[in-house]
């Protein structure tokens, strides 16, 4: 997907302020239980296929739901998207609202299938 050069402006400065993790990390921090991976993407894309183990909370509810999904704001956060700009910008919100321990997921899944990482399908 081609994205303008506004969102991608938008996105590289969300970047300059968060941490991003690899696949391999991200599964490090899972197998150890240590970390939560919450699916920023829309329901469409959810449905067609997710990394098990996550928490689907879509872009646009990211901000008005975590608060109540996840109130400790020292919690491991990763989250992903289709390729991770849509989760960098989520992490951004996050740190702003005093969540210390957040990370966009780099690649995300597009970077997730291609790592050969676990997936589920819910239809």
């Amino acid at each position: 997907m081609k994205h303008s050069p506004g969102f991608l402006k938008l996105v590289d400065d969300a970047k300059s302020r968060v941490r991003e993790v690899t696949v391999a990390e991200t599964q490090r921090r899972l197998e150890g239980g240590k970390a939560l991976l919450i699916d920023v993407r829309e329901e469409s894309e959810w449905d067609a296929g997710h990394a098990r183990g996550r928490i689907p909370m879509g872009k646009g509810a990211t901000e008005r739901a975590i608060e109540a999904r996840v109130p400790d704001r020292n919690a491991e956060l990763i989250l992903y998207c289709g390729g991770g700009f849509r989760s960098a910008l989520a992490t951004d919100n996050l740190q702003k609202m005093g969540y210390t321990n957040v990370a966009s997921m780099a690649g995300g899944w597009r970077a997730w299938q291609a790592g050969g990482a676990p997936v589920e399908k819910s239809k």
